[in-house]
Formats: C-alpha cells, sequence, structure tokens
C-alpha cells in the first residue's frame, strides 16, 4: 500500500498496518468545513481559500466512507455569543499573530460566533453522522467531549480531513497521537496555510503520528478486508 513519508511516496506492506485499516474500529474526522473558513467574501471572518477545492472531494469520500460503515464526525469551532471563550476573556494567540502574516481581517471578531451564518456547515452533513460543534481552540480534541464520543463507539483509529494542514488539523492529530488513537491524514483532503507549512506538517505526522495517505489509497485498504 502507499503511504507518505517527509513528503515522498513509499510503498510498504499492508500487513504491517492491519490495525490501521479497520473499517469497525475507524471513524472519520472532518474539521472546520464551515463558511467561517470557506465563504468566497470580503467579510469572511478567518478565510481559508486553499481548502475551498476540497469541499466537493470530501464530500465524495464520506459517501463511501459511509457505505463502508464509517461514521462521519463533523467538528467545527463555535464561540460563545459574548465572547467570554475568546475576545472577551484571554483572546485566542492566532488573532495577533495570524495576521502578521496574511495582513488585517477585517471581520475576525465575528469568526465563529455561535447563531451566525459563520457557522454553518459548508460540507454535506447528513442526519447519521456526529457532530462536535465546541470546538473552542486549535484542537478538536480541547475542550470537546470527542474523545468520549469516539471512545464510546469503540473507536481506535482516526482519520483526519479539513483544514488548516498546519494548524487544527495538525493540533488535533498531536492529541489523538498523545491520546493513543491511530492517525491517518489525507494529503489529498487537507489544505494548510500555504505548500510550505502544508508539506511540513504532513511531513510530521508521517514521522512521529501516524499514516500520511490519499483518501483512494486508503480506501482500497478498507476494500481489501484487512484486518483479516
Amino acid at each position: 500500500m502507499k503511504v507518505w513519508v517527509y513528503d515522498q511516496p513509499r510503498e510498504v506492506p499492508a500487513a504491517d498496518f492491519r490495525d490501521y485499516l479497520d473499517p469497525a474500529s475507524t471513524a472519520v474526522l472532518s474539521i472546520d468545513m464551515h463558511r467561517g473558513h470557506l465563504e468566497d467574501s470580503p467579510d469572511c471572518p478567518c478565510p481559508a481559500p486553499r481548502a475551498r477545492d476540497v469541499v466537493a472531494p470530501i464530500d465524495a469520500f464520506h459517501r463511501q466512507a459511509r457505505a463502508l460503515g464509517v461514521p462521519i464526525v463533523h467538528i467545527k469551532s463555535v464561540l460563545r455569543a459574548g465572547g467570554a471563550d475568546d475576545l472577551a476573556g484571554i483572546p485566542a494567540a492566532w488573532r495577533r499573530t495570524f495576521p502578521l502574516h496574511v495582513g488585517p481581517i477585517p471581520n475576525a471578531a465575528a469568526h465563529a460566533i455561535e447563531g451566525s451564518p459563520w457557522t454553518e456547515w459548508v460540507t454535506e452533513v447528513l442526519p447519521q453522522d456526529l457532530r462536535v460543534e465546541n470546538k473552542r481552540r486549535l484542537s478538536a480534541f480541547y475542550p470537546t467531549d470527542l474523545d468520549f464520543l469516539l471512545r464510546n463507539q469503540r473507536i481506535s483509529t482516526v482519520v483526519f480531513d479539513g483544514g488548516f494542514t498546519d494548524c487544527c488539523v495538525l493540533n488535533s492529530a498531536f492529541d489523538a497521537n498523545n491520546l493513543n488513537y491511530r492517525v491517518i491524514v489525507l494529503r489529498d483532503l487537507v489544505r494548510g496555510t500555504d505548500d510550505h507549512l502544508e508539506s511540513a506538517a504532513l511531513s510530521m505526522v508521517s514521522l512521529h503520528l501516524g499514516l500520511v495517505m490519499t483518501s483512494q489509497d486508503l480506501l482500497a485498504g478498507w476494500r481489501q478486508g484487512f484486518p483479516a
């Protein structure tokens, strides 16, 4: 099977990773695919334009995963309207550091505010899908109930798609690894701040946290029936 190690493709024996390729113990975690990142508007409070092109491919992958019995967990940032989670308390660091790179973000104060249109999903969310809608910082695990949800579903492998590769995906992958989940990141279905940081994040995952694969290679592994 093909994996990516330090941003280079490599063929490895699928039998060496049987425990990573069991659909029955796997969930797909889709990170922050909402209008607050993906809207093509000057008012978008935290734009991630590179991620817009993966919306349709993520939907297509999710449909194939569901058909194999793999649950989809949609996770998004949502902050209390009064600002207690962020601007009215201790503001998240990115609000001051990210603009040093991208310049001013005019509507950043509206990012992820509960009840606003910016928290609406862009990717397809079906009634049978699971949702975690109280991500307050960079990791999908903090301070949410995601770990409880996964363990209660007897999930031991998590597959990440969404954005940013070098931010929320990477932070979530580190937490998943530290919580002893097997980690897979789908390089064709995540997008980073730029090519350089995307490559760096995927390289770190491949060396320290788990497997970097394409969605089609993962689907092929699932369909081969591992573990035997």
